[in-house]
């Protein structure tokens, strides 16, 4: 089970989990403070979660204490004695005493004794109050006339001075001239810290959310920000933001001065009038410790909160706000107390940062977390957890229980549900429970989904919510948006509102490039249910029907005025369940007077096309079976038209002359216009794989047009002229259309295409049209004899991709110079070496893709506008050896995949640079203090990157200022001459007159492995106790094989200005710990007080690097002053490598803040910066 270790330690601990029934028993007398100091403190205890023994009832003195007294502080953990004046008077509360200190001596029990408004020595030497009180029992012991009881009387008097002596000596709270709540709080603090005791919340069982605990641990312990943070949650309802947030709180909230956890917020405002007013009162009374005057004024209360604030580090957890309202109320604007925390959670992104507290002059440093949903491992594990009680599904459950997973896609309510449902019941009843569940309208899932889309704030975005989820998913977003804006939707802001609310998402299809809109299927059945409830019964009264009931009614001919919009895809219907005939009557259409959408996918249909609806704007028949458009099908409202996969041989009639073709405009004039069979509102014409199309022809009918797709209509030979007369056209894609010759030659009178996608095309006659194309902005794809096209390509681009295309090195033109618009290039799967020269003088490309470049070796110096370059490619014959930058390069988000690393003789730099021993300069290894090596030189060893391995001379490593080499023996050089043994060191750099160049580490490792001379290298831990800083390095090479039974590491680590410095307090460690023979350190320093010149230079290269320790480490920081050095942080493709690599550097509740990294090769700071230090 994927439980977090942190939660499960603090669960354990908890009192509810304890063999003790109380974690506090109080010992007071009643007299002096019962009604107060004593009722305050067990009052905050219970709001702790503290369970807190207090006995009510007084006993006369002279009795003997109770069994249920003594029971109940043998039961407890720890005891508070509130030691007043009077306390001596009572004897049952001095045998407490007694009976509570030798619970102290024989199992270690916490005591921590309150002198309230008492002298410790009084009580320690009985003076005082405590002595007329000892003085009182010493005569009722002395007037006692029976000798047995005279003696127990005595017993009784020395065991009680004893008592009282050992409690004056113990270290108390003392109330002397301190505020009494102020004490109060600072006891329940420390019961809390010392009992670890858990909130007074439930602590949720989290399964699959390491990664976002750590991440929260992490935001929590960054002290960095001068003002208070921010905080929210994004995700789905029941996506398990409400226990992720829980989860801080329960871990974390003793941390804090004061804080508060309020759920479900935007609940209770909506139940009663005044929700908003309780839950106000709520935080107030939480963060101030004491019940507020009862205020039924809004803003009132948010002004005592705003008030609150500033006097305390708070951490409030605000769960599920759903207004901009409420969070103005709870949260004000006069700003946090330095050091607090407030943890968001809502569906809403734009919440948070509009809210009053953002437009103060001081603005809290504001994070974003946002839960996507688990991997398909965890689902199953929680599923299983839920219906199995085990990890992993019974025998005969696997295939059930997987397509319940992939179900759910990652939702853990969901999960969590089905799984509780389906415990005990038998594989039948599981098989069948999904399709239950889909017609379910009332389902838990359903109703936790649904108020996502109650909470959207208008009309407009719930329509388009139900037009999405019943129609539109995976469909291109600019097409949606096209059809919808026609549809009187507003659509631009309605998309990024249902986005925000994580109610759709756009990913983008490389493949088609377009951008898709995608929704998580367990949303888009809600949307689903939200349009069945209009009619639950009648289907033919809802406003959108799909699937079957589409087919049902159009079958009955039952459609109504109420459609709006209707789709069947005969190809996606469970044919089996269909016992009638396929074929659909046109005339089924005719009373769908309000149909605007509607999509009929492989379905034989007859009758006439006239009965087809004029309101519609959006038709797709894919699969239609006639040769052309029918004349009669009214498409004067039409806005697309999507025919893909269909028979048709032509669209329109072609007028390969000119002269005809201004002849028929001439003659069309004034009628046209008017003539109903003319496309004059369509803007996207799809015809793609309709693979009997030959002729595309009569544009001058399509003068709105806007998008042309023809992408595999693999007879197309002929685009007419008439396409000059598409002047709104924007995008043309001619993908595959291998047979079509030529363009016409009036292509370049279209001044606004933005968009070519030209995949696998053959240009033939059409180069010289092309390059007077200024308008052009994206250019897909350039045939593959493309070595031997010099013609320019159009100067407008902004994106051009040459993927597929099996381009050499060789094969770009010399000249890419009048491409100055460039912004984007993809240059995926073509057999290049390096980098083509023409790519370098683009002055403005961003984005740099090399995907499946199986031959790439080298990437050198491309421009230094990029913001983004991706490296990919799973060839196991070459590897990447050298990538190489501009010096100014702009920071960038370098995706590259591990498997194009090399384990030697490679370089990305600023990353890493892995050479030969034997070619280093000597006075590189000079200006390291690294001499007597020689033996080094010709010794061979081999090492593993993961999966990759290579046999080689011994290599030189750089990374992040660190010089390294790794060698087999147990030989250290002999001017190591600090050693010890163990996996760890401590010491204080001398002092010397020279200045410090760097620390030389060097550790003997031995395998643990008997049989194998194979070696995991430990992460090397630097601390800096005096300075605060810790630098956590795992070297590049993850493993070696070496003859013989040792090997050594040897480093030298460069340190920027007061990293380090003579009299620093420093420990070594390394983790995992390794089988150590020893480890020793030496210091460089500059013996003439200055370094010389040929050595400086010699590492001035090194030292240019960005990301090295004094330096940039901003990437690399994990919290103030801690610092985790690996290179695995900018491999952004490789997933399970990173957390692999972050569960040995970073340890448990620790995570990087931000996950996409920007990387940059040198550095823009001044030059000698690492030479400034002392």
């Amino acid at each position: 089970m994927v439980v977090l270790h942190e939660i499960s330690e603090r669960g354990s601990s908890s009192s509810s989990t304890h063999s003790h029934r109380y974690d506090v028993f109080l010992s007071f007398r009643g007299f002096d403070t019962r009604n107060s100091f004593t009722t305050y403190l067990h009052k905050a205890l219970i709001d702790a979660n503290i369970t807190t023994f207090l006995d009510n009832e007084e006993i006369e003195i002279g009795e003997d204490l109770k069994p249920k007294l003594e029971s109940a502080i043998k039961a407890s953990r720890a005891f508070v004695i509130v030691l007043s004046k009077n306390y001596a008077t009572s004897t049952w509360s001095l045998d407490e005493l007694v009976l509570i200190l030798e619970q102290r001596m024989t199992s270690n029990h916490i005591v921590i004794p309150i002198f309230y408004h008492v002298d410790p020595t009084h009580v320690r030497k009985q003076e005082g109050s405590f002595g007329d009180a000892m003085a009182k029992h010493r005569k009722m012991m002395e007037a006692e006339t029976n000798e047995n009881k005279r003696s127990k009387w005595a017993q009784k008097m020395d065991r009680w001075n004893n008592a009282l002596r050992e409690v004056a000596d113990l270290k108390g709270k003392h109330i002397n001239g301190r505020i009494e709540v102020d004490l109060i709080n600072e006891i329940v603090k420390d019961i809390f810290l010392k009992l670890r005791i858990s909130s007074r919340f439930p602590l949720p069982q989290l399964i699959g959310m390491d990664n976002s605990i750590k991440f929260i641990t992490s935001w929590l312990k960054d002290t960095s920000s001068h003002t208070g943070d921010v905080l929210t949650i994004l995700g789905l309802g029941g996506i398990g933001k409400t226990s992720l947030a829980k989860s801080a709180y329960v871990l974390h909230s003793n941390e804090f001065d004061t804080s508060s956890f309020i759920e479900d917020i935007n609940r209770r405002c909506d139940e009663k009038c005044n929700g908003l007013i309780d839950v106000q009162k709520q935080l107030y009374d939480d963060i101030s410790r004491s019940s507020s005057v009862q205020v039924r004024d809004v803003s009132i209360y948010t002004s005592m909160i705003e008030n609150a604030f500033p006097r305390k580090k708070v951490f409030l957890v605000l769960d599920d706000i759903g207004s901009l309202n409420q969070l103005d109320a709870l949260l004000g604007s006069k700003g946090l107390h330095p050091g607090s925390k407030v943890i968001i959670t809502t569906k809403d992104r734009w919440l948070t940062q509009s809210c009053s507290l953002f437009k103060t002059n001081i603005k809290p440093k504001y994070a974003e977390h946002k839960l996507e949903g688990l991997s398909m491992i965890e689902s199953q594990k929680l599923l299983c957890y839920h219906a199995f009680m085990c990890n992993d599904p019974k025998l005969g459950y696997e295939e059930v229980s997987e397509n319940l997973v992939k179900y759910c896609e990652g939702h853990p309510m969901a999960l969590k549900v089905l799984g509780r449902s389906l415990h005990n019941r038998d594989v039948t009843y599981w098989e069948g429970y999904i399709d239950r569940l889909k017609k379910e309208n009332d389902s838990p899932i359903n109703n936790v989904l649904r108020m996502s889309f109650d909470s959207l704030p208008s009309k407009n975005d719930k329509e388009l919510f139900k037009h999405i989820a019943c129609i539109f998913v995976g469909m291109d977003r600019d097409v949606t948006l096209t059809i919808l804006e026609a549809c009187d939707i507003e659509t631009r802001s309605g998309i990024t509102n249902l986005i925000d609310r994580c109610l759709l998402s756009i990913t983008w299809n490389q493949e088609l490039m377009i951008m898709q809109l995608m929704m998580h299927q367990l949303v888009q059945e809600m949307g689903r249910f939200v349009v069945r409830e209009e009619s639950l019964y009648k289907p033919w009264e809802r406003s959108r029907l799909w699937g079957h009931e589409s087919f049902r009614v159009l079958k009955q001919k039952k459609g109504t005025e109420n459609v709006l919009g209707l789709t069947l895809d005969m190809k996606m219907l469970e044919k089996e369940k269909l016992h009638e005939s396929l074929e659909i009557e046109i005339d089924a259409l005719s009373k769908m007077d309000s149909l605007m959408l509607l999509q009929l996918n492989y379905v034989q249909i007859t009758g006439s096309h006239k009965n087809f609806p004029e309101e519609l704007k959006w038709l797709c028949m894919h699969g239609f079976s006639m040769k052309a458009i029918p004349s009669d099908l009214p498409i004067v409202n039409l806005v697309a038209l999507d025919m893909s996969y269909s028979n048709m041989e032509s669209f329109g009639v072609c007028y390969g002359n000119p002269q005809r073709l201004r002849r028929k405009q001439k003659k069309m004039l004034g009628s046209c216009s008017k003539d109903k069979k003319l496309f004059g509102s369509l803007k996207i014409l799809n015809l793609s794989f309709c693979e009997q199309l030959r002729s595309l022809c009569s544009f001058d009918q399509l003068p709105k047009i806007e998008r042309l797709m023809l992408r595999g209509c693999i007879c197309l030979r002929e685009v007419c002229e008439s396409i000059e007369q598409c002047v709104e056209l924007v995008f043309i894609d001619l993908s595959y259309c291998n047979k079509l010759k030529k363009f016409p030659r009036n292509i370049t009178m279209l001044k606004k295409v933005k968009t070519f996608v030209l995949n696998g095309f053959r240009l033939g006659e059409s180069h010289n049209e092309m390059k007077n194309m200024d308008s052009a902005e994206k250019l897909e794809a350039i045939p593959s004899d493309f070595k031997f096209f010099m013609v320019p390509l159009p100067r407008c681009l902004v994106s051009l991709s040459l993927a597929h295309n099996n381009l050499s090195t060789e094969s770009f033109p010399m000249d890419f110079s009048c491409l100055f618009m460039l912004e984007e290039l993809y240059l995926d799967a073509n057999p290049m070496v390096s980098l083509p020269n023409c790519v370098r003088s683009l002055p403005r490309l961003k984005r740099l893709s090399m995907v499946q470049c199986n031959m790439l070796t080298s990437v050198e110096h491309p421009p230094h506008t990029l913001t983004f370059m991706r490296l990919h490619f799973d060839s196991s014959k070459h590897v990447l050896r050298k990538v190489v930058f501009d010096p100014q390069m702009s920071p960038l988000l370098f995706l590259i995949d591990w498997k194009m690393l090399a384990p030697s003789y490679f370089e990305i730099e600023g990353m890493v640079k892995i050479e030969s021993f034997g070619v280093v300069e000597e006075k590189v290894l000079r200006s390291l203090g690294w001499t007597e090596l020689d033996f080094l030189i010709l010794s061979r060893f081999r090492s593993y990157l993961d999966d990759r391995i290579e046999e080689s001379f011994i290599q030189m490593y750089y990374e992040f200022g660190i010089f390294s080499t790794i060698y087999g023996g147990e030989e250290m050089p002999s001017w190591i001459v600090d050693r010890r043994t163990g996996s760890s060191m401590s010491f204080t750099i001398p002092s010397s007159p020279n200045k410090l160049r760097g620390l030389n580490f060097c550790c003997v490792l031995r395998s643990r492995y008997l049989g194998y001379d194979f070696f995991y290298l430990p992460v090397i831990i630097i601390s800096n106790i005096t300075k605060n800083r810790i630098w956590k390095y795992q070297h590049y090479i993850r493993r070696v094989d070496v003859i013989g039974k040792c090997v050594t590491l040897l480093s030298h680590w460069m340190f920027g200005m007061n990293d380090m410095e003579c009299g620093d307090q420093i420990t070594i460690t390394m983790s995992p710990e390794p089988l150590l023979v020893e480890c020793g350190v030496s210091f460089v320093y500059d013996d003439d007080g200055d370094m010389d010149d040929e050595e400086e230079h010699a590492l001035s290269y090194y030292k240019s690097w960005n990301h090295i320790i004094g330096g940039d480490l901003s990437v690399f920081q994990l919290t103030t002053g801690e610092y985790i050095l690996t290179i695995w942080r900018f491999l952004l493709t490789e997933i399970d490598i990173r957390v692999q690599s972050s569960e040995s550097l970073y340890g448990d509740g620790v995570h990087f803040k931000d996950e996409l990294v920007q990387f940059r090769a040198l550095s823009q700071r001044n030059s000698g910066i690492l030479d400034d230090g002392p």
